[in-house]
């Protein structure tokens, strides 16, 4: 469970998730923020023995936080794009590690280095596409809004996805733009983002000197908003060790050695998806932030970006999960996906 002492412990029933086993949520779980699997007892922690739940209004305020989902938009995918034409995804051939169609092909590639607990294994998948459109993102239960959630591969499989990575959890917090295949959910913009363009670019950007509007005006396709950026111009970004996302309550540090996602371009239209396995001594130790940018430089990425990590990093190809989350080969629940549609 990570750091438990002297913490508070609370749970709630969901009557609508009866189905699956007691848990507890795993404070020491995704990267910058607590990994909350959709369970039917959720419970949590926080911290200073309840001081920080009194101060901010009791259990109903941590409830309303962490577990109660506030819903913004229904039947998201509905939404149509008012500056990009989509193309139509083809139907193509997979093989055990490779797909091929008339506009997408990708190949995936398990990498390992050292030994014991020096071990790290990682899985790269190569992307090109014919059109940018066909990498695409999708939310969990079709649905915008916080603390809604699904397992990576269900949200692929809803999506009709052939590769798909974890997203940047958007869902657990209100800030950040976050424009989804061409639409605009949100526009609070705090940090770091990356955006994906229609000609096939993909840069790193400062959320707070722009808008949504701007962005779709120029161009943008997606948008994720978490970080930091890794790699630009080809090059390992300085000062990537000492950087923290969103360390609020409820989350904790991305550095160190950790399970991480990311996203990278090699050129127009020809995308990486990588995933490093981590916490899991003997299998593989995780990744730190530099190592994990070094990956992508070492696959020809001329910028990458740093996505939710921890117990929630996951790559799912044609129904099957590729990855091993912390040695226990089970996924976690997240609130959307970054996927490649075929």
């Amino acid at each position: 469970m990570g750091r438990s002492t002297g913490y508070m412990t609370i749970s709630t029933e969901n009557p609508t998730d009866r189905q699956a086993p007691d848990a507890q949520l795993d404070w020491s779980g995704g990267q910058g923020r607590a990994e909350r699997p959709k369970l039917a007892r959720r419970t949590f922690l926080v911290a200073g023995g309840g001081t920080l739940l009194a101060a901010a209004g009791g259990t109903g305020w941590a409830l309303n936080r962490f577990v109660i989902e506030h819903v913004e938009v229904t039947n998201a995918s509905a939404q149509q794009p008012a500056n990009a034409t989509v193309a139509q995804a083809g139907t193509g051939t997979a093989t055990s590690d490779s797909y091929t169609s008339d506009t997408a092909s990708l190949t995936i590639t398990a990498r390992t280095s050292g030994s014991g607990n020096s071990r790290l294994a990682w899985f790269v998948a190569d992307i090109t596409v014919s059109d940018a459109t066909i990498v695409r993102s999708a939310f969990a239960q079709d649905k915008f809004g916080e603390n809604i959630v699904a397992n990576p591969s269900v949200i692929a499989e809803q999506a009709g996805a052939v590769l798909a990575i974890n997203g940047d959890y958007y869902g657990f917090r209100d800030t950040g733009i976050v424009i989804r295949n061409g639409v605009a959910f949100r526009d609070k913009g705090a940090r770091q983002g990356l955006a994906f363009r229609t000609d096939g670019s993909m840069t790193l950007y400062d959320e707070t000197a722009t808008s949504a509007a701007k962005l779709l005006k120029d161009g943008v396709w997606n948008t994720l908003s978490f970080g930091p950026g890794l790699v630009e111009n080809g090059d390992v970004i300085d000062g990537i060790d000492d950087i923290e996302i969103d360390t609020n309550v409820g989350n904790h540090s991305v550095q160190g050695n950790q399970p991480r996602t990311g996203v990278g371009v090699i050129a127009p239209n020809h995308f990486l998806f990588l995933v490093v396995d981590g916490r899991s001594a003997g299998y593989s130790r995780g990744a730190s932030m530099t190592e994990f940018a070094q990956m992508f430089v070492d696959e020809g990425a001329q910028v990458a970006y740093n996505l939710d990590g921890g117990g929630s990093s996951a790559m799912v190809f044609n129904g099957s999960l590729v990855n091993n989350p912390l040695g226990r080969g089970r996924e976690r629940g997240t609130s959307d996906i970054l996927y490649v549609a075929g």
